[in-house]
């Protein structure tokens, strides 16, 4: 019988797998209530130039196929990183029984950092989540693939003559 650990080291190959095509290092395991996966995932948003294609989103639509329901209460999903409000609101929406997620994102993260989606008074469904498992290795990954961007971003030149096109009238200077 595999345990979380082993679960989110299948996730992080796929988020690995999505640094190596340029995408935000996000990967994400769908598990049933067996022990089985049934859906795996990794960002795709360069590839698919949508915004909405996060591994987490993937994984829930492929569970979801896989399940024959929408109602995933006896599935947990594995993510890389804690998810953003977006994931967060689907997991609470096709009723996720428990989420697992790597490193914590205390800014934009929607399961307890920035706030907390999938506990939110009020709301029909409350996900049960743990984070910090594979959270290192996690973090390591983002960080790595956020300096190397860093360091490879083109600086942006600004010619003067740019400075003396006119100003657009919609805009305000203030």
């Amino acid at each position: 019988m595999q345990n979380d650990h082993d679960y989110m080291q299948i996730a992080l190959r796929l988020a690995r797998q999505a640094a190596a095509r340029g995408e935000v290092p996000v990967g994400a395991v769908a598990v049933d209530e067996h022990g089985c996966v049934i859906a795996r995932a990794a960002n795709q948003v360069e590839m698919l130039k949508d915004g909405t294609a996060h591994a987490e989103m993937i994984a829930l639509t492929q569970a979801a196929a896989a399940v024959g329901d929408w109602r995933l209460t006896a599935v947990t999903l594995y993510a890389t990183k804690e998810p953003c409000p977006m994931c967060a609101g689907a997991m609470v929406n096709c009723r996720l029984g428990r989420l697992v997620f790597g490193c914590p994102d205390p800014r934009g993260g929607a399961a307890g950092g920035g706030l907390n989606l999938l506990d939110f008074p009020g709301l029909l469904h409350r996900v049960e989540a743990v984070g910090g498992v594979g959270a290192e290795e996690s973090r390591q990954l983002l960080q790595n693939f956020f300096q190397n961007r860093r360091r490879s971003a083109p600086a942006a030149e600004c010619k003067i003559e740019d400075m003396d096109a006119p100003w657009p009238e919609n805009l305000s200077m203030n």
